[in-house]
């Protein structure tokens, strides 16, 4: 297995379990502004590294030389993805608490984090979604 997509999956499980105890928190009334958070660390903490790993792991070879597409891209991806999701769970609970410019400016950066690791993934894997 790649270390990428160990990488992926370990971190997706630790994720997991974080938003399985955020969820606990949820049911005991734990504070504004964490249901959206506790959403973004099942999806794409969670369910999206898993499958963004996966994929790297299992598709179709890109090529003899780059089997898995450019590596580069695939840490981008990984990166992009994590900060993205780590800003968004620190701004989330602050905008919905005191929503201010610098909570709305830290959303907005993490939203673009998010959509950068999509296209980077989407670069990295177009190619190997063939036939046979």
């Amino acid at each position: 297995m790649p270390p990428l997509t160990r990488t992926f999956i370990k971190t997706a499980m630790l994720y997991f379990a974080l938003a399985l105890a955020l969820g606990i928190a949820l049911a005991l009334n734990a504070g504004p502004g964490l249901f959206p958070v506790y959403i973004h660390l099942l999806v794409f903490g969670w369910l999206t590294q898993l499958i963004f790993g996966v994929i790297y792991w299992m598709f179709p070879k890109y090529s003899t030389q780059l089997p898995r597409g450019h590596a580069w891209l695939g840490w981008l991806t990984y990166g992009a993805l994590n900060a993205g999701l780590l800003l968004r769970a620190l701004a989330e609970p602050m905008q919905a608490a005191r929503p201010d410019s610098l909570s709305g400016a830290l959303l907005v950066v993490s939203a673009l984090l998010q959509w950068l690791a999509g296209i980077a993934f989407i670069v990295n894997t177009w190619q190997r979604a063939k036939e046979k």
